[in-house]
């Protein structure tokens, strides 16, 4: 659970990287990984996409869940196509039903007519990550409306239970997912009736996460407090436009923190030189629910507009979790479909290219890990080219360093600042309000906490929409 020491850092990273000693908290090896990742999918699909509700009640009979023609690939290979690198599945949302063969309750797919009683939603849409080469994460809501020990001691024996299976049996797992919501109206077995739970000791967060880390160590665990990722603090998939990785989350009256118990408005920022390592996930629907909703078909998000969400998510140095509900006959519908393939293309098109030709090695190398410690840097490109993207990532496993920053290009005898910002961390993306054409463009650091360690300068050309 704790984080790496400076020493560990320093012994883990290349003899080239170690002029610079780091700066302040540091993100773990698994950490590391996961900000690699970048863009990922959401898939809310259960008892919810037959009923047309969002938040299910618990009550639902399972015969209810009947997808018509589940195909995981196509899910799978359709956020593969939006450039996403993984995918979580919401294994059991509010209402309790569970998409796998759960040992703890019979409220799952195997009381439904899916494959006949015999299905495993978790078991497909994993096989089909692994065949696509995106990492699997798991989504496991800790309210549970359906199961009479709900809110007592014995159900949170169950909820690990649950976990246990699904980080046993469905091969590695790169992220598992609490939700904030707990306790409240449900069906609890029959009971009909109000439950609300200490959301700060209840559930015993400490021993939960430790046996993840004892059975997936390599998955980051998501949260309001992490302890790997926090919560932005909104469902509308941007982070702020300064966004820093450090975070020390506390409750709303500013004691204890937990789950759900958050002033959870500051997850957009971070805090600078905060304690821990806790980066951003930016989630967000492709649509208006989380659940498919027929009359929602007409108002999927466009590429364009799931575009200007990739800049001011991973562009500010978080990770986009984009969910795209599958509908009832277990497929990703065709309009949320082609937006995700335009999206696609139009990512591919436009980070292709790097424009700069001249720069130093490290920041043309395409390794997040090997980086130019300088506060001034000059890049060339000739001929002179037209560009309206820049990107920018530090070296975080040895801090975020960078504080302030402006991007010029010559004008006569002078330069003229075309860009400037804040926060870089392991990833900044501006996107300038109009093309411009340069044969030299330069960087400035023009404040830091450290000497900076720029692992990235990047330009390029918007193009694809």
């Amino acid at each position: 659970m704790k984080h790496m020491t400076r020493r560990q850092l320093l012994a883990s990273l290349p003899l080239a990287a170690h002029p610079l000693p780091p700066y302040g908290t540091l993100p773990s090896p698994r950490q590391f990984r996961w900000h690699a990742l970048e863009f990922y999918g959401f898939l809310h699909f259960t008892m919810n996409t037959f009923t047309g509700k969002e938040w299910g009640y618990g009550d639902e009979d399972p015969s209810r869940f009947a997808p018509s023609s589940f195909d995981a690939d196509q899910i799978v290979e359709s956020l593969a196509a939006a450039g996403m690198k993984g995918v979580i599945l919401t294994c059991k949302h509010h209402d309790g039903f569970c998409l796998w063969p759960s040992k703890t309750t019979d409220h799952s797919v195997r009381r439904s007519p899916f494959r006949n009683g015999r299905g495993d939603v978790v078991k497909e849409i994993a096989d089909a990550a692994r065949r696509r080469k995106l990492a699997f994460g798991v989504y496991l809501s800790p309210w549970d409306r359906n199961h009479p020990q709900y809110g007592r001691p014995e159900y949170v024996q169950v909820y690990r239970q649950q976990l246990h299976e699904l980080l046993t049996s469905y091969g590695p797992i790169f992220e598992v997912w609490h939700d904030g919501a707990n306790g409240g109206d449900g069906f609890y077995g029959g009971a009909r009736e109000k439950r609300t739970i200490d959301k700060r000791s209840y559930y015993d967060w400490q021993a939960t996460w430790e046996m993840v880390r004892r059975l997936q160590p390599d998955a980051v665990i998501f949260s309001d407090v992490g302890p790997d990722i926090r919560w932005v603090g909104n469902e509308s998939g941007f982070a702020s436009d300064t966004s820093w990785a450090t975070y020390d989350p506390v409750g709303p009256d500013g004691g204890p923190s937990a789950p759900g118990h958050t002033r959870y408005k500051e997850g957009g920022v971070g805090h600078r030189n905060g304690a821990k390592w806790l980066p951003a996930e930016c989630d967000v629907s492709i649509r208006p629910g989380w659940f498919w909703h027929e009359n929602q078909n007409d108002k999927v998000k466009t590429p364009r507009q799931l575009l200007d969400l990739y800049y001011k998510s991973v562009g500010r140095g978080a990770g986009f979790l984009l969910n795209v509900p599958p509908d009832r006959r277990g497929l990703l519908h065709e309009a949320d479909t082609a937006s995700l393939r335009t999206l696609g293309s139009a990512l591919r098109a436009t980070f292709a290219r790097n424009l700069i030709r001249k720069a130093p090695r490290p920041l043309l190398d395409n390794n997040r890990e090997t980086y130019v410690a300088a506060s001034e840097i000059t890049a060339e490109l000739y001929p002179a080219t037209t560009f309206d993207i820049i990107r920018l990532r530090e070296e975080i496993r040895l801090g975020q360093r960078i504080d302030g920053f402006e991007i010029d290009i010559p004008d006569g005898a002078a330069w003229r600042t075309i860009a400037r910002s804040t926060s870089v961390g392991p990833c900044r993306i501006l996107r300038l309000d109009q093309p411009v054409a340069a044969a030299q463009v330069r960087l400035r650091v023009t404040r830091s906490a450290a000497p900076p360690a720029v692992a990235e300068f990047s330009l390029f050309k918007e193009q694809g929409l």
